[in-house]
């Protein structure tokens, strides 16, 4: 039986010893590759084993998006979640108190956010310790991640991305643009629109790899090794993150200001104190990158008191379709007044483009 963890971990030693440059690129490209493999094999393994993909919680997904709260156990999760939502998420000072997903639900400028507060995570989560599966396995359904670090453990903040980018989650990164088109004969071409740091022949081998010999790559963002490697895995999460740092009333007010610029962090709170909770509220909003859209009834006027919050570059048919299940089976067509529309009351189907504040009146057969 093969040993996947010692063969991974041999790699691993390997890569670190080897320094990076233009002489030894392609030979850490394909070191990165078996490794990106042997960690698919060893996961398939362990789903035929047990039976299933995942261990995750069941999540019922509501309101205009969901956040998940994700940090070691006692960084202030629980209290946080009750200070943002007012949700009964039991609090103690000792760990593990979180043992199933809490919800709760936070109203900030009209938009309906739903916060997720899961167990939290240790080191070693992605292969399985603790709760690690199951809290990462959430993840995927959520639309922002809200990364809470107690401001005397900053230790934890690394340890924390380690365990989210081992689960594929990639935070505050966007989809590279790669299109990999397989084809029966012909080798590898290679077609770029911007320049890059990892040359033709890195980029061929670590296709091989992959066993992809016949293809046309297009390459339409910057890229190196590894997220050439998630393209061509293709099953990674890109996800919006704030990382917080709360507890802020144990520590002095230079240590608070330390732990922030060593993080980057994009806010310091104290749940307890109430210090901070409304700007993280807001943090959390426009992180989310929401839109209005004000719904029209035809021959009436539109509702301007209550918008649709939907994200930013929605289509029609993304508002149908948070509308009602049936909308775009339906859809005939619809008029768009505002920021996107050339004239007023402009003629438009379903990929139309939205853009804030405009007004939407919907057309059914």
């Amino acid at each position: 039986m093969v040993d996947y963890s010692k063969k991974i971990k041999e790699l691993e030693d390997e890569l670190r010893k080897t320094k990076y440059n233009k002489a030894t690129q392609g030979h850490i490209g394909i070191v990165k590759a078996k490794i990106a493999q042997l960690k698919q094999q060893q996961e398939s393994r362990v789903q035929k084993k047990t039976g299933r993909s995942e261990h995750g919680y069941s999540v019922r997904k509501s309101g205009d998006a969901s956040v998940l709260l994700l940090g070691f156990p006692s960084s202030g999760k629980s209290t946080l979640l009750n200070k943002l939502t007012n949700a009964d998420s039991e609090v103690g000072a000792y760990e593990f108190t979180t043992l199933s997903v809490v919800p709760g639900m936070m109203n900030h400028k009209q938009a309906k956010i739903q916060i997720l507060d899961v167990p939290g995570i240790v080191s070693g989560a992605a292969s399985g310790r603790g709760r690690g599966k199951e809290v990462l396995a959430v993840i995927q359904n959520a639309d922002m991640v809200l990364v809470v670090v107690d401001v005397t453990h900053p230790e934890h903040y690394p340890a924390i991305l380690r365990e989210v980018w081992e689960a594929r989650i990639r935070l505050n990164k966007k989809k590279p643009e790669v299109f990999i088109k397989k084809k029966s004969q012909g080798g590898i071409q290679i077609g770029k629109t911007v320049p890059l740091d990892i040359d033709d022949d890195t980029i061929r081998k670590v296709l091989r790899e992959f066993k992809v010999v016949n293809a046309d790559i297009l390459i339409r963002s910057p890229i190196d090794i590894d997220s050439l490697i998630d393209c061509i895995e293709g099953n990674r999460k890109y996800l919006p993150s704030v990382v917080c740092i709360t507890k802020s009333d144990l520590v002095s007010v230079s240590t608070v200001s330390r732990v922030k610029k060593e993080l980057n962090a994009d806010v310091i709170i104290s749940a307890e104190q109430d210090i901070n909770i409304e700007l993280l509220k807001e943090i959390i909003f426009q992180k989310l990158d929401f839109i209005r859209i004000y719904m029209k009834e035809p021959r009436k006027d539109a509702d301007m008191n209550e918008p649709m919050i939907i994200f930013r570059n929605a289509t029609i048919k993304d508002v149908c379709d948070k509308t009602h299940k049936d909308f775009a089976k339906k859809f005939k067509f619809a008029r768009v007044w505002g920021p996107s529309a050339k004239f007023s009351g402009q003629k438009q189907m379903l990929k139309h483009i939205l853009r804030d504040g405009d007004v939407l009146e919907i057309h059914l057969r």
